[in-house]
């Protein structure tokens, strides 16, 4: 939980550091947006539904950390994916199955709000036996859907 914390900490710091609308960290891919929590949710699955994914689910992390002591506001992880491809790549590459569907963390700072996920090109060096074309595609997608849920009307 400590490290959980200070990743937290970080990411908001360089949030705010960078003040820029998408950041790319190496490994994440980042970008506050200026609204509040629940208009950004929307805004989130809407943008994961037009480049043409389906949400799977939501998970609430912000119950379990207060549970634990931390003070924490909204936070949730969107899980997302195209259930054709993630059934074939799972029967093709089992190894891959813990990291999918894909994820977007998503959690609220004041009235703005930041969304991040781990880059797919990174995860490609770790699969190298996968088509490089998924991880470039889910890249791409990642950047649209992070684009479209930073428009505020």
């Amino acid at each position: 939980m400590k490290n959980l914390k200070m990743i937290l900490k970080t990411v908001i710091v360089l949030g705010t550091l960078l003040n820029i609308m998408t950041a790319h960290a190496g490994d994440l891919i980042m970008a506050r947006v200026k609204q509040n929590f629940p208009e950004t949710m929307v805004s989130l699955q809407s943008a994961i539904k037009t480049a043409g994914y389906t949400v799977s689910r939501v998970q609430r992390v912000d119950i379990g950390l207060t549970m634990s002591g931390f003070k924490t506001d909204k936070y949730r992880v969107v899980f997302f994916g195209k259930a054709d491809e993630l059934n074939r790549l799972a029967k093709q590459h089992p190894d891959i199955i813990p990291y999918l569907p894909l994820k977007i963390s998503i959690f609220a700072e004041n009235n703005e709000t930041i969304i991040t996920t781990n880059n797919p090109l990174v995860m490609r060096s770790y699969f190298k036996k996968i088509p490089k074309h998924y991880f470039t595609q889910w890249a791409k997608d990642i950047e649209k859907i992070f684009t479209l849920t930073s428009v505020v009307d």
